[in-house]
């Protein structure tokens, strides 16, 4: 046996919070690997940045850890994009990889490798649940909105196909334009201008970050949110993000792929357990990380050896029961479906109260609807990764 601690090189981009985030993959992943708290010194963490996460950058990276720092294990953020480029080294090497993304892409399934693992949060699924609720909720004639970097994702065309799943024929489409001399600005005068003209039947946010807080303070100022059905994506609806606008007295729905609040043994489990050792509140991030965690514990006797080869095999197959029931992470073996619950959120006097109003259905990666928005649309164009 080949002395030393396992090396797992960690792809980290460098670009505003995201090393944050990491470091809550990486609690994740040590969580799930000893979920009794034993001695981590089996595995070293070698982070690695990628800038902003671009293909070139993370090709970069990966040869760095494998040609100079003989890593046994490849993991962190990536996007699919990213994944043509590096899939020579990591086969030629004989390495294994276990990557995150938030799923704001349909997986490539033309670039897998069977050395390559996903723990992925699958936003496109709650995306496609909330698109076909919204419309069997509040009747045809939706509306989207979102930046131009969001547009260049599968979330806006998840969330249109699961509302033609349900129905409907008719969806608007309001993309906000980058002001190339002030990229801070943000204005929404045309999109109201609009909806006053041709009032939706519903509108659906698709925003990250800060910009997410900031459309929901102008929406609440506005009279629209008096008449106008509000749905969100996922990540507008998390409880540290909605912390910030607890003050708004907002109504607004959202689905989500996991609930913190989940009363499933495997999730209190996890958030106690998280909460616990860390100090901090249980998140999407640390999430993946202990799911990832989980699946690598039970080929770990392997990967001790440097059998990498028999670990891939098994995890090709393998799923876990965890926070969120049971997962995988091999595509090619057809990942499993989230249960997705479908929120009301109500904001009023810095309190967040969520009622799970009914529970959507994901579809299956290989599916027609899928399999169309990878033949129709140009995705990850301007920003690699979600900026949640």
């Amino acid at each position: 046996m080949i002395p030393g601690p396992i090396k797992i090189g960690f792809l980290t981009p460098y670009s505003g919070v995201y090393p944050f985030y990491g470091n809550h993959l990486m609690a994740g992943i040590l969580l799930g690997l000893y979920p009794d708290g034993m001695p981590h010194n089996e595995f070293q963490f070698l982070p690695v940045y990628t800038k902003q996460g671009d293909p070139k950058s993370v090709l970069e990276a990966v040869n760095q850890l494998a040609f100079f720092e003989r890593v046994d294990i490849i993991s962190g953020l990536i996007s699919y994009k990213s994944i043509p480029d590096i899939v020579p080294t990591i086969e030629r090497h004989n390495i294994l990889a276990f990557f995150f993304d938030m799923g704001e892409c349909v997986p490539y399934f033309e670039h897998f490798s069977p050395r390559i693992f996903y723990s992925s949060q699958q936003i496109v699924q709650s995306q496609y649940a909330l698109g076909y609720w919204a419309h069997k909720e509040y009747g045809d004639a939706g509306m989207m909105v979102m930046p131009v970097y969001e547009a260049g994702y599968h979330l806006n065309t998840a969330f249109y196909k699961g509302a033609c799943a349900a129905g409907s024929e008719m969806m608007g489409l309001h993309v906000l334009p980058r002001d190339s001399s002030n990229i801070n600005n943000f204005n929404l005068s045309a999109f109201f201008s609009e909806i006053e003209k041709n009032p939706p039947s519903y509108i659906h946010a698709i925003f990250t970050g800060d910009m997410g807080n900031r459309f929901l303070q102008l929406w609440r100022q506005s009279d629209f949110h008096k008449h106008i059905p509000l749905t969100v994506i996922e990540n507008m609806a998390y409880d540290d993000v909605l912390e910030d606008i607890a003050d708004l007295d907002l109504e607004l729905f959202a689905a989500t792929t996991w609930n913190r609040n989940s009363e499933i043994h495997q999730n209190k489990e996890f958030v106690n357990k998280y909460e616990n050792t860390g100090g901090q509140m249980a998140n999407i991030y640390g999430l993946l990380g202990y799911e990832a965690g989980l699946a690598l514990k039970e080929v770990k006797h392997h990967i001790l050896k440097r059998d990498f080869g028999t670990a891939a095999k098994l995890l090709q197959n393998e799923s876990v029961i965890g926070p969120r029931g049971e997962r995988n992470f091999y595509p090619l073996s057809g990942f499993s479906l989230p249960v997705i619950d479908i929120f009301k959120i109500s904001t009023s006097h810095r309190k967040i109260y969520k009622t799970v109003l009914s529970q959507g259905k994901g579809v299956k990666f290989d599916s027609p609807d899928f399999k169309e928005i990878h033949e129709e649309s140009v995705s990850g164009w301007q920003n690699p990764y979600m900026c949640i």
